[in-house]
């Protein structure tokens, strides 16, 4: 729904604190007038820019972190959640535990414009803190509406035209931020549909070998080497004593690409770790058969789903990626535009995390081509495959995936 809908299903009284917050001289009795009157305030490019100008970083990530959901609707619970991973390193400030904090409390009710209204001494409400402060703001200015009605009443909607908005408007301010190559780079990486046939060389290589297991049910170095030898991307073995959890189940054993690869394979059952040895399953046996690529956009899903818990907001990232590399754009300039959105993970700061959970992957899946230009060092753009792959998926919210 769009704004327009939203307002016309809002009570007054929340009209009249948009109105309010807008400065909206109109009458405040009257339900149209005060719909009207906050239309054109919104639909005033240079109000709507001044209020996201506005914005703490904490509040464009906790917006940011709305615009690319694909679902509809959000509980107060996952609000305050999501308000809280958007301050990064910083103390939780709202002391009310989240179940005080239900759907059905009220909030303090606001002056109507031009209306007159007078309140006891002392009778005025505590302010607000905390996350819940954040989502009070948010429903003031008109981005956050409860449901109108039946049983989604008390799930909070963004509206669809304010979505689009929001992004148009961040995307001018980020790519003012960006430094544009004029030229193509002298060379650059591309590895489209590489990471698919790869999980094709793998299953071969599992079903053509007897490939014994540690205790811990990892494959030996010798193993792992012959197995990189045959994928088409090589990788150097994880450094001893190097940390290596949360982005996948195999990470802390095989370098990153080979690791996601085997993580897949686990998945969807085509090996098994049970016996001595690494084997084929039944549904592996018939995948290794067919001796076809794995589609790209089943290994994007997979990814999202692998990194989510480490990376909570890589959905909201890669889309600004494809966004904002629609040319040859600085590899430094997009990091250093985006890493205010980065919340770090344990020992993976922002930069790691653009520069090898992120980019590097997306690279790994064929989603961005990487390139060394002679004026701007690094630089990084969308491939016509990582384009279509992220336009045409409407993932639903899925689950993290944690493999033990």
């Amino acid at each position: 729904m769009n704004l327009a809908d939203m307002l016309s299903y809002a009570d007054i009284g929340q009209l009249s604190r948009i109105a309010t917050t807008y400065s909206c001289e109109c009458n405040g009795h009257s339900k149209n007038e005060l719909i009207q009157s906050i239309l054109q305030a919104v639909g005033r490019k240079e109000v709507f820019e001044a209020q996201v100008g506005s914005m703490k970083l904490e509040e464009l990530r906790f917006m940011n972190s709305l615009l690319f959901d694909p679902r509809d609707s959000f509980s107060l619970e996952e609000l305050i959640a999501r308000v809280q991973q958007s301050k990064f390193g910083e103390p939780q400030t709202d002391a009310e535990p989240v179940k005080a904090q239900g759907a059905h409390a009220k909030e303090p009710k606001a002056k109507r414009p031009g209306s007159k209204r007078t309140k006891a001494a002392g009778s005025e409400a505590a302010p607000e803190t905390g996350p819940r402060a954040t989502i009070t703001r948010f429903k003031q200015y008109g981005w956050l509406f409860n449901g109108f009605s039946g049983p989604n009443r008390y799930l909070f909607q963004v509206p669809a035209d304010l979505k689009i908005r929001f992004r148009e408007t961040l995307e001018r301010r980020f790519m003012g931020q960006l430094t544009y190559a004029a030229d193509d780079p002298q060379a650059y990486r591309d590895e489209q549909q590489l990471l698919g046939c790869d999980v094709s060389e793998m299953l071969t290589f599992i079903y053509q070998n007897d490939i014994p297991l540690t205790a811990e049910g990892a494959m030996y170095k010798r193993s792992v080497l012959q197995i990189i030898d045959r994928l088409g991307v090589k990788e150097m073995l994880p450094a001893r004593g190097e940390w290596r959890f949360g982005y996948g189940r195999r990470m802390k054993e095989y370098p990153n690409r080979m690791a996601f690869i085997y993580d897949y394979c686990y998945f969807n059952g085509w090996i098994t770790e049970t016996g001595p040895s690494l084997a084929l399953t039944s549904e592996g046996m018939q995948r290794q058969a067919q001796r076809r690529p794995e589609q790209p956009d089943k290994l994007y899903r997979f990814w999202l789903r692998l990194y989510k818990n480490a990376v909570p907001n890589l959905r909201s990232l890669v889309h600004w990626i494809d966004k904002l590399s629609p040319r040859w754009v600085s590899a430094e300039s997009l990091k250093n535009t985006l890493s205010p959105f980065i919340k770090p993970y344990y020992y993976d700061n922002a930069e790691t995390i653009f520069e090898q959970r992120l980019s590097g992957m997306m690279l790994h899946l064929g989603l961005i081509r990487i390139g060394e230009h002679n004026e701007l060092g690094r630089v990084i753009r969308m491939t016509p495959l990582g384009r279509a792959v992220i336009a045409g998926l409407n993932l639903e919210d899925e689950e993290a995936i944690v493999l033990e």
